[in-house]
């Protein structure tokens, strides 16, 4: 009730601008009961609702949340399955799985991948990313986020390794480069450099 209050403030901006109310984490869907019953709350006062999530969640939890979901913002990691555990600890299948769930529900979904030099922007990879993201027909945008460096020190001050201290930022060149692999499959790029 409380954020639905201090939304509401805010409506005619949200009126004006197509805004609402956006869950992020971590994984906002380790909280199911409560996304559910404040996304049944925003859509009883016509506030639009977007869930960010990494797609690592069993489709029976997240079902309720998407009853009341108008937007999904689903990151894809890595598509090599083996490339996605070294990456994240975990598979790619669940994500997957809730991509094309979302498509089945007609849910739109702005599909993001960060593009991390020697991580994630290899031929495999992309071209996965590519022809998966082509199968589905409820992508409103999808966009490649370059790799920065610029929360390094939150690490740093936290006494905690950032295991990729060696990797550099992702150039425009790079992105341009995914950019170009990932068109062939008739994926339109959203922030590609130009």
């Amino acid at each position: 009730d409380e954020i639905i209050n201090q939304a509401l403030k805010y409506s005619s901006y949200m009126k004006f601008s197509g805004g609402g109310i956006t869950v992020s984490g971590g994984e906002s869907t380790l909280q199911p009961e409560f996304l559910t019953e404040l996304f049944a709350k925003a859509k009883k006062n016509k506030i639009h609702t977007c869930l960010d999530t990494s797609g690592f969640v069993n489709i029976d939890i997240v079902d309720p949340i998407l009853d009341n979901t108008d937007l999904v913002l689903l990151d894809l990691k890595h598509m090599v399955e083996e490339k996605s555990k070294d990456l994240t600890g975990v598979g790619i299948e669940k994500s997957l799985k809730l991509a094309k769930h979302l498509d089945e529900r007609n849910i739109p979904v702005w599909i993001r991948h960060v593009l991390v030099p020697g991580i994630t922007d290899d031929l495999e990879n992309l071209e996965k990313l590519g022809q998966f993201v082509s199968s589905l027909n409820n992508v409103e945008r999808f966009e490649l986020l370059p790799y920065h460096t610029l929360g390094v020190h939150k690490w740093e001050s936290m006494g905690i390794d950032y295991e990729l201290k060696d990797v550099e930022n992702a150039s425009s060149d790079d992105i341009e480069n995914a950019s170009k692999i990932i068109e062939k499959f008739g994926v339109n790029v959203f922030n590609k450099s130009k």
